[in-house]
């Protein structure tokens, strides 16, 4: 019997899965909560205890993606067990797994998005050309933002159209730079410099920083994408690196680009996390019919009399 089956489940995650850092402590979280709750020797448990502790969380009013997270921590935890004998049988394999509610994406508009890069225009000449180039590269690849700080300079020194990036899972793939992004990088190089700290002259990312990890950080990244949507008069709680990377899927949909296309530009493994845009893209083409289509105008027309 393995002395430690939860160090043993996690370090299989990270070797054979590549989980990041913040799922496997999420994960760890998720069977030390079990334990507290139906008894510290995970491997002695049963169905009745793993179905009482699930009606638990059901309880508590957790969201629904943290309620499908654990869920799919505790399943994944007793596989694992079953598949190194640490146990017999699975006592997750009837419970079922949390119904997923479909949250639709915050998107912008076009207009937004161009109203943004004119706001981050309003900055300091060259902290104003960063903050271009972090908009212009979102929104034409896609990218997560934690993909866009990342970015080693050697990526774009031959003024490529596509970059190779490695996803989640590791898992690489292209993502596209049009011409407007490729023109804001060839200018922020140009000032690059004067971001770099002193004695930092090996840095090699694209976005560097005089912070400790020696680049941008997410959260700087979105305080910069607040204050340009204050100064582009939206509304800071619509905008986020993540909603540029809903905005680029959305409106290639809108466009009549192919959901298998869009799902590989933005690295999705299951094409079911890449439809939920088919529904946000519907309803906007949906909205642009019936306040632009002549016979929604004559309708309204007619009641208004």
């Amino acid at each position: 019997m393995a002395r430690d089956p939860v160090k043993q489940f996690l370090q299989m995650m990270a070797v054979e899965r590549n989980a990041s850092k913040r799922t496997l402590e999420a994960y760890g979280q998720d069977l030390s909560d079990l334990a507290a709750f139906a008894g510290n020797d995970l491997l002695a448990l049963g169905e009745a205890d793993l179905a009482r502790f699930f009606e638990h969380l059901d309880a508590l009013g957790l969201t629904g993606a943290t309620l499908q997270r654990k869920r799919s921590a505790i399943r994944q935890f007793f596989r694992f067990c079953v598949g190194e004998s640490f146990m017999l049988t699975d006592p997750s394999r009837k419970i079922p797994a949390a119904k997923k509610a479909q949250v639709l994406p915050k998107i912008i508009s076009r207009e937004e998005v161009e109203a943004l890069i004119s706001a981050a225009e309003l900055k300091g000449p060259h902290h104003a050309i960063r903050l271009k180039c972090l908009i212009e590269i979102a929104y034409a690849s896609g990218m997560r933002v934690s993909e866009i700080v990342s970015l080693p300079l050697d990526a774009v020194m031959k003024d490529p159209a596509y970059l190779i990036i490695k996803g989640k899972g590791g898992v690489e793939r292209l993502v596209p730079l049009n011409p407007s992004a490729r023109v804001a990088i060839k200018d922020y190089l140009g000032v690059r410099e004067l971001f770099v700290a002193k004695g930092d002259k090996g840095n090699s990312f694209l976005f560097a920083s005089r912070g400790g990890d020696g680049y941008l950080t997410r959260r700087r990244v979105g305080q910069l994408l607040d204050e340009a949507a204050l100064n582009a008069g939206i509304d800071p709680a619509r905008v986020s690196p993540h909603v540029l990377r809903h905005a680029f899927a959305t409106h290639l949909l809108e466009g009549g680009a192919d959901l298998r296309v869009v799902q590989t530009l933005l690295g999705h493994a299951d094409i079911s996390t890449t439809q939920i845009y088919t529904h946000v893209a519907g309803e906007r083409l949906r909205e642009v019919v019936e306040t632009h289509h002549p016979l929604a105008l004559k309708k309204r027309s007619v009641r208004a009399e």
